[in-house]
């Protein structure tokens, strides 16, 4: 399940990434950025992949969150070990299948 939950995630997110990152460069030219008021000192091929991983990584953010707003109250609040390993704090609902 984790990596199902991980493909929702991430597959999205690489998707959306890549689209934004054809918008963006389609009207900013790398070689007219500057960082603190210096030019920055990169290839255009560089300044596209450090981009395409800050949109991919704030995608994944997104997505990330999405998905962990959708869980069910049970998969939230279950306890990850079987029965007879449950701690005494540990919910008392649900089985660890």
């Amino acid at each position: 399940m984790l990596n199902q939950r991980l493909m929702w995630i991430a597959w999205p997110a690489f998707l959306v990434a890549a689209v934004l990152e054809m918008i963006v460069f389609a009207m900013v030219d790398p070689g007219d950025l500057h960082w603190f008021g210096s030019p920055l000192d990169l290839s255009r091929q560089t300044v596209y992949t450090l981009a395409f991983f800050v949109f991919w990584g704030v995608t994944m953010a997104s997505s990330a969150l999405t998905t962990l707003l959708a869980m069910s109250p049970y998969e939230v609040n279950r306890c990850p070990f079987p029965v007879a390993q449950r701690p005494d704090d540990c919910s008392k609902g649900g089985s660890c299948n």
